[in-house]
């Protein structure tokens, strides 16, 4: 199960999670890493599209503690039904919500932790950020790292 932040402007639009160029990043990681996507359950922390209106644009605007804990229910909700064998949080706002604290992405980033009330997560950053990396040998590194931490996450869930 892959946990992600909240719905951008596309996914608001296409009703589906993950399918803009967050999502088509994430696409390539995993293709990378070997694991198809219909093999994994996508989903979001908050459930609702936060944005500010700039004409016609619609910005993203990162959820606050009282909407991330409102929408909880509903992760726990699909954790119950989907029961994965490992949660990847893709960011903070995922992180936060899967272990109900403010966690920091770099300390906990790439190893398995239990979470609370049973279940195993696993730390990793959100694709939209290495969209933001300006440097592209960075940005290549990231998204290497990133699809190693994909493809060990798939592991861990592989041996339960």
């Amino acid at each position: 199960m892959l946990v992600g932040e909240q719905p951008g402007n596309d996914e608001d639009l296409a009703g589906k999670p993950f399918v803009g160029p967050a999502g088509q990043l994430l696409d390539k990681a995993l293709a990378e890493a070997g694991i198809d996507r219909r093999d994994v359950f996508v989903t979001n922390a908050v459930k609702h599209f936060k944005f500010e209106r700039r004409g016609k644009r619609r910005l993203h605007e990162r959820p606050n503690a009282h909407e991330i804990a409102r929408c909880n229910v509903w992760l726990e909700q699909e954790r119950r039904l989907v029961a994965p064998d490992l949660v990847v949080a893709l960011g903070a706002t995922a992180a936060r919500s899967l272990l109900g604290k403010i966690v920091t992405i770099s300390r906990l980033r790439g190893k398995p932790l239990e979470l609370p009330g049973g279940g195993r997560a696993f730390i990793t950053v959100h694709p939209s950020l290495l969209l933001r990396i300006p440097d592209a040998r960075d940005r290549k590194a990231e998204l290497r790292r990133f699809t190693g931490e994909l493809r060990e996450a798939w592991r861990i869930a592989s041996r339960q």
